[in-house]
């Protein structure tokens, strides 16, 4: 029997449970972890895991996984704690949104027994909590995967097979790239969301406006809702691509506040222009896949890969030859930073 660890019962470690145990893997029991003890009792409820370990060092105990699912500054302490505890050859990793610390962290607190290996699905609710967890949160998602240096080749399979399982698209990307991608189109937009609420609640005009608020204003600060514990850590471990993108977006509006302003011809190019690249973004025009899609094109299904936590023959064979392509090109391993 292969022991799977959930360590954060929320929203995103909930959803992982339940996808996990609707794929019905044989052999697998999910253990579940959480400082609170009404998030365990609500995941056993909602069937997100097979059994709970209040201790969480006996939680850890004999997994094969351990998936950190918690606020991003939780990260650390919850590796400090784990570290004696875990198995040799156990996989570990997480959902973390910034990925920079998180690595640093692995590289420093866990043992050279265990492999690290970084996860980040792009996918998520202003919800938080368990009862919003869905099976299917992740399906057709990006799940980023950020594996250490150290982190061996079964491993890195471990957390493919996982994200194949939950139904996401895998990843790969260098910590300091993830870093600064998420910071301009996941962690700017929550800021931005933020800042609408502020801006527009400071007004001593608010109570009349917020009778006005309608879909648009609802749509815009909905990120507001987020968990203001992992807005704050995202934002303390990703400080300068956040205040880059803030940098940015800026710059931005004070070229719209000249095209207000002006009100000529260029401010209706403008919208349109903008108009134009939302709807390719939305119809996925921006997408080039390339060779890293069709060699993840044929990930085995769950049951020949993640319940016996070493992916089959044919993902195997199909890394092997992704990795010796990229390196024949120069570009290293899919995980590493490709060579300039």
């Amino acid at each position: 029997m292969q022991k799977v660890t959930i360590i954060g019962l929320g929203l995103i470690g909930g959803s992982i449970g339940m996808a996990l145990k609707a794929a019905k893997l044989k052999d697998v029991e999910i253990v579940g972890h959480d400082k609170e003890p009404s998030a365990s009792s609500k995941a056993r409820k909602r069937g997100a895991v097979d059994k709970t370990e209040w201790n969480l060092l006996t939680s850890v105990s004999d997994a094969s996984m351990v998936i950190i699912a918690t606020p991003v500054l939780a990260i650390k302490e919850v590796m400090q704690q784990i570290a004696p505890k875990l198995s040799e050859g156990c996989t570990v990793t997480d959902t973390g949104s910034t990925k920079v610390n998180v690595l640093e962290w692995a590289k420093e607190y866990l043992p050279p027994s265990v492999s690290f290996v970084g996860g980040h699905p792009m996918a998520g609710k202003e919800e938080s909590g368990v009862e919003h967890a869905e099976v299917d949160l992740f399906r057709d998602r990006t799940y980023c995967v950020i594996p250490g240096k150290d982190a061996a080749s079964s491993a890195v399979k471990t957390v493919l097979g996982m994200v194949e399982t939950l139904g996401a698209k895998p990843f790969f990307l260098d910590p300091v790239e993830h870093d600064m991608f998420v910071a301009g189109v996941s962690h700017l937009p929550l800021v931005m969301s933020a800042a609408l609420v502020s801006a527009t609640a400071k007004s001593p005009a608010w109570n009349e406006m917020a009778r006005l608020a309608s879909s648009g204003y609802r749509d815009v600060s909905r990120l507001a809702s987020g968990n203001p514990e992992m807005n704050r850590d995202i934002c303390v471990t990703n400080r300068q691509g956040v205040i880059h993108w803030i940098d940015a977006m800026i710059q931005e509006l004070q070229d719209y506040r000249r095209l207000v302003s002006e009100c000529g011809e260029e401010l209706g190019k403008t919208f349109i222009s903008v108009w134009e690249t939302r709807e390719r973004w939305l119809k996925g025009v921006h997408e080039h896949l390339g060779a890293e899609a069709s060699a993840f094109a044929e990930i085995p299904k769950a049951s020949e890969s993640f319940t016996s936590m070493i992916i089959g023959d044919r993902l195997a064979r199909r890394s092997r030859s992704l990795m010796e392509a990229t390196e024949k090109k120069g570009e290293g391993k899919p995980w590493e930073t490709p060579k300039k």
